[in-house]
């Protein structure tokens, strides 16, 4: 028997229980006969102000994200969907692969992670090599990013980490902001722009970005979706979140 709902496909969702933002950017992107299930991360916020608390709160993440995915299960997802990126990029390709591995193999079904998804996403483009982009994150996780990249073969021309201040923090970065750190990030040896953080809203402002840089700019939500979608066999186009969703 099929799902009333879920006609083509069961998506489970995990996400530190902090983040406010992926929830409904996947719902926005949600495609008829697919729904989404979101299961928690537990995370504890609090005050954040160095590279070490940073460190630590995302590996804290980490720690907690199996009892989500066996959660999440109950529920008989045909594939899962990680709402969480830093820890998706540390320790290079390898640390990317171990760690979407640790998921599928306590699951059972496939899943995509964000780090393996961006870069899948810039590939569908074609003729990227020059990148730069901005994270909620602080320095040394930042590092981690440009290491990911730069063993995927992408050379990071610029970056910024916007050090908030806490998790929730992260959800209340402004689109000003964001404008702001656009013009930063771009030039013209830059070949496309990502963001990077799952509870950053970038969503909607990547997609309305690219008609003004001319260029790609690929928020983590919208290349952690598509990635999913398409791994599914779902060739659905969705409108107003950028060209990734909408041409590939």
């Amino acid at each position: 028997m099929t799902d009333a709902l879920a006609w083509r496909r069961k998506f489970g969702v995990m996400g530190p229980s902090t983040n406010t933002i992926v929830q409904p950017d996947y719902d926005d992107l949600r495609v008829p006969g697919l729904t989404n299930h979101y299961s928690r991360i537990l995370v504890q916020d609090g005050t954040i102000e160095s590279d070490e608390q940073f460190m630590a709160l995302t590996r804290g993440i980490a720690d907690n994200v199996i009892d989500a995915v066996r959660s999440v299960m109950t529920c008989a997802p045909d594939y899962l969907v990680m709402g969480m990126s830093a820890v998706t990029f540390y320790g290079g390709a390898k640390g990317a692969d171990a760690f979407l591995d640790r998921i599928e193999s306590e699951s059972n079904v496939k899943a995509s992670i964000g780090s393996l998804s961006c870069i899948a996403a810039l590939k569908a483009y074609g003729g990227i090599k020059r990148i730069s982009f901005v994270s909620p994150y602080y320095p040394t996780a930042n590092g981690e990013v440009k290491q990911f990249f730069a063993d995927h073969g992408f050379e990071t021309v610029r970056e910024v980490c916007l050090q908030c201040p806490s998790a929730i923090a992260i959800s209340e970065v402004q689109e000003d902001r964001l404008v702001d750190v656009l013009q930063e990030l771009d030039g013209p040896d830059v070949d496309a722009i990502v963001q990077v953080g799952t509870n950053m809203s970038m969503m909607r402002l990547a997609g309305f970005a690219e008609t003004w840089l001319r260029k790609p700019v690929i928020a983590i939500n919208a290349a952690t979706y598509w990635h999913a979608l398409r791994a599914n066999g779902i060739s659905d186009k969705v409108q107003g979140f950028g060209s990734l969703l909408e041409d590939f």
